[in-house]
């Protein structure tokens, strides 16, 4: 990774606070990708792609142009002087990378990014952009010459730095600063997660900003160190992430709800579960221990979802409350037809098969959506095994379901 400690910090603070500066680093390329990405989306057609770590902090792609930016957080009242190592090290990456070829100034823009103050008449203060009205191309590379012959530094890093620019012919010199741009005082990574929480506000809503941009975040992030870790790993591209992000701005429409990755690869473990009032239900009538597997893992999907959906505030009052109902009455109606033919004088293997044919309604049918645009089978069948395992369950399948339970859970009678 190029440059991203966080300067003043590390000065006293050794090795734990340079691997807090390195990992705040990373995640501040994140999430600036990330917010470059939605403002694309938001403002930009698909003819785009951005990469992490790639031939820069962050390589974004429009047609033709590249821009190339390096990102540079620093603590609050640091200044990029003239002499700086951040100024110097980046410097040094693009002017040898010119030197080489490996990049085509004529379409290369190059940002350099701090959140450092820019002094006046500095170096990064004439790099600005010309709307600033301070841009002088020709007395930057004067100020850079002066520093490098000016410094008395023993650093091997600097002096490299100082060599890789005074080295290039001069042609080649106003050609990199040409295409150099410095911004100074730029947001943080907490200024830069504020502005994409705005902008998922715009997407999903202020109620559900918070939720959605989690979502978004934990893709990008997943997607962005695949990239990394696969040389020459492909970039998120315009078309890729207009799929992602508008499947997940369906999922926060009004009347749909998010379904999420991690919760439904979950697997549930029966033997962890065998204690559970739907458990005992099912082994009640004879179901199989594939089958039980199988309920095990609806209830624990549907139980992480409604949890998560609850503690982020993505359901409106009550309408857990209501769903319930619905499930508990459809219930109800098959269940009393069921006693209704079964009769008084039902045997024991009359009520299984009847109660079994009640349970592959629930299993194989029953598909009763919280709302209609979220239609995850988890969430009807996990809700009635959650309805079937509270301490009075509410739904059952053996018509003496109540009771049998009680049995099962009454403390064995010690012989006198």
């Amino acid at each position: 990774m190029t440059g991203l400690a966080l300067g003043g910090v590390m000065a006293d603070g050794g090795e734990q606070y340079e691997a807090s500066a390195s990992a705040l680093g990373y995640l501040f390329q994140f999430a600036k990708a990330l917010h470059m990405c939605i403002e694309q989306w938001m403002s930009a057609g698909p003819d785009w792609s951005i990469a992490v770590e790639a031939a820069d902090d962050i390589e974004q792609h429009m047609g033709s142009v590249t821009d190339l930016l390096q990102l540079k957080q620093r603590a609050e009242g640091v200044r990029l002087t003239d002499t700086s190592k951040d100024l110097w090290k980046t410097l040094r990456i693009w002017a040898e990378a010119a030197t080489a070829g490996r990049i085509d100034l004529d379409e290369t823009n190059l940002y350099l990014l701090t959140t450092a103050e820019l002094p006046a008449d500095s170096v990064g203060y004439l790099l600005q952009h010309r709307a600033t009205g301070h841009r002088d191309e020709e007395r930057a590379l004067k100020q850079l010459c002066a520093a490098a012959a000016a410094s008395k530094t023993k650093s091997q890093d600097l002096l490299k730095s100082f060599a890789a620019l005074t080295g290039m012919a001069k042609p080649l010199q106003n050609a990199l600063l040409a295409r150099i741009q410095v911004v100074g005082g730029t947001e943080d990574i907490a200024d830069v997660r504020t502005a994409m929480l705005r902008l998922a506000a715009v997407a999903a809503g202020h109620g559900a900003a918070k939720a959605f941009l989690n979502r978004l975040e934990g893709w990008f992030y997943d997607r962005v160190i695949e990239q990394m870790r696969t040389p020459g790993g492909s970039p998120v591209t315009g078309v890729e992430f207009d799929e992602v992000f508008s499947s997940l701005q369906r999922q926060f429409q009004h009347d749909n709800l998010p379904i999420d990755g991690d919760i439904t690869r979950m697997t549930g473990h029966a033997t962890e579960q065998a204690e559970k009032n739907f458990v005992r239900q099912l082994e009640i009538i004879g179901v199989g221990s594939r089958r039980i597997g199988f309920a095990v893992r609806d209830y624990v999907r549907a139980f992480a979802q409604r949890s998560r959906w609850t503690n982020e505030n993505l359901l409106r009052p009550g309408e857990i409350g209501e769903y319930e109902r619905r499930l508990v009455e459809e219930w109800e109606a098959r269940f009393a037809v069921m006693e209704e033919e079964l009769g008084p004088g039902a045997t024991e293997e009359q009520k299984k098969a009847e109660a079994k044919l009640i349970y592959q309604w629930v299993d194989q049918e029953a598909r009763f959506q919280i709302r209609t645009g979220c239609d995850e089978v988890f969430v009807t069948k996990g809700s009635y095994h959650m309805l079937a395992d509270e301490p009075e369950p509410r739904v059952g399948w053996h018509p003496d379901f109540a009771a049998r339970l009680m049995q099962l859970l009454e403390p064995a009678e010690v012989p006198g």
